[in-house]
């Protein structure tokens, strides 16, 4: 047994959530379009990240928060090329790419209730369930990616015509969180997987020139800014726990 070693579901966890997921569409273009490293290797590279923030993430005994959003941007940051090298170098085409990334999320949740008995995102009691939590995690940021990419390319509705959609689909999420009872898990991965493609399609609005439909402001320029932004939160978060712990 562990204690409970995940965030809660708050605003503010959807708020960081988008801003981490925004920011690991812009870092893992960095990393892998504006470094010229490539696909591949940037998966090699950034998955390599991940397991070694996951490892320390499973080891540790209770709740980290630095280090609970440090692997939720590795898991985004490296979903971003794993769907890229799907899509793009594999030529699998974003649609494909979603499917079968669709199929391996559902695979993962289906395993963790059949395993665990219940797929609970509040309280992770085992170490084996938060294994399958962080694994879902991981297929959603990707599958976001390709989802997103989908959206804006093959559809054609652009980056911020992709983010609009999203964003008008999350808002749909949380209406029906806040007026049905339907089930709250179904609802948190939705939201999860969306939150993905409107930080993804959001993410390349800010980075792509105004040629490309974008804002123009590199990858550099909207990671720092997002960067920023989401250490502001942590920081925040962080006095919070500790007048909570003091009071």
């Amino acid at each position: 047994m562990v204690t409970n070693k995940v965030a809660q579901v708050t605003a503010s966890f959807w708020a960081l959530k988008i801003c981490a997921t925004t920011l690991g569409e812009t870092a893992g273009d960095w990393v892998s379009m504006t470094q010229a490293v490539g696909y591949g290797a940037s998966c090699v590279l950034l998955l390599g990240v991940f397991a070694l923030l996951l490892a320390g993430q499973l080891l540790l005994s209770r709740f980290n928060l630095l280090l609970y959003w440090a692997v939720i941007l590795a898991s985004s940051t490296a979903g971003t090329t794993l769907s890229d090298f799907m899509d793009r170098s594999l030529g699998l085409g974003y649609a494909t790419g979603a499917l079968l990334l669709t199929l391996g999320l559902a695979g993962v949740l289906l395993a963790w209730r059949t395993v665990e008995g219940g797929l609970s995102v509040s309280h992770i009691a085992t170490r084996r369930a938060e294994v399958f939590y962080w694994a879902a995690i991981l297929f959603s940021n990707t599958l976001g990616t390709a989802v997103g990419d989908y959206l804006a390319d093959d559809i054609g509705l652009g980056f911020l015509g992709g983010a609009g959609l999203t964003g008008g689909l999350l808002v749909l999420v949380c209406l029906v969180y806040r007026y049905t009872t339907l089930s709250r898990v179904t609802l948190f991965w939705l939201a999860f997987v969306l939150t993905r493609p409107f930080g993804a399609t959001f993410g390349d609005s800010l980075t792509k020139s105004t040629v490309q439909g974008g804002l123009g402001f590199g990858t550099v320029g909207a990671s720092l800014v997002l960067f920023s932004l989401l250490a502001a939160g942590l920081v925040i978060l962080r006095r919070q726990e500790r007048a909570a712990a003091s009071g």
